[in-house]
């Protein structure tokens, strides 16, 4: 019927999901805005009073995926670290980010931020690893987990909108009250299905003041 061809034709018109990644991003701080890295943690070598960041996160690629949330300030992670000759202190941000963007069945834990003091020469990742194990990776060297989160999966394709969006309070809210996983609201549905019927009865209704 004429009405249930404009049903399908209002679904159809719902935006489809994008696909997007699941998985860690790293970032290097720069002044006062972060800035995805150049490097991986296994090649990229942080200097004293670096700030370096990792978030989890869905995200389509590099250009928007979301990043460390909260305060980056080197003096203030490490202010109870002091300096010892032959070493380096880096401060990183680790944000587990959201639980929209969580496996299904986790749920990510708090925000970290460490000073790690480690060797002149050593790797971003010889400084996570000394304040977040414990660390996955998969055969390809690529970053899967931090602190044991998630327990499984790497860089996985998911379907979702969610990726790279700045995150606000007011979205962290809606993700704890349950809210759109970016398919069509109850609300949209509600009223389409509130047209149908009302729609079907005005069709009927005419028929029989024509009967």
């Amino acid at each position: 019927m004429a009405f249930l061809a404009v049903l399908l034709g209002v679904l159809a018109a719902v935006p489809a999901q994008a696909a997007g990644y699941r998985y860690w991003s790293f970032w290097d701080r720069d002044g006062d805005k972060w800035t995805y890295a150049s490097q991986g943690p296994g090649t990229a070598r942080p200097e004293d009073g670096d700030v370096q960041g990792f978030r989890f996160s869905v995200s389509e690629d590099s250009k928007d995926s979301a990043k460390p949330r909260g305060p980056a300030d080197f003096d203030a992670i490490c202010r109870s670290t002091p300096a010892e000759d032959g070493r380096k202190r880096v401060a990183l941000v680790i944000d587990f980010g959201l639980p929209k963007d969580a496996p299904r069945g986790e749920r990510p834990p708090a925000q970290q931020r460490a000073c790690a003091q480690v060797a002149e020469d050593a790797t971003s990742a010889d400084a996570l690893a000394s304040v977040a194990e414990p660390l996955r990776y998969d055969n390809n060297a690529l970053l899967c987990a931090i602190s044991g989160y998630p327990e499984s999966g790497c860089g996985e394709q998911v379907s979702g909108d969610s990726g790279g969006r700045e995150d606000t309070a007011a979205e962290e809210d809606a993700e704890k009250d349950g809210g759109s996983d970016g398919g069509p609201s109850v609300g949209l549905i509600a009223g389409i299905a509130a047209v149908v019927v009302l729609g079907g009865a005005a069709f009927w209704q005419a028929r029989r003041r024509r009967g």
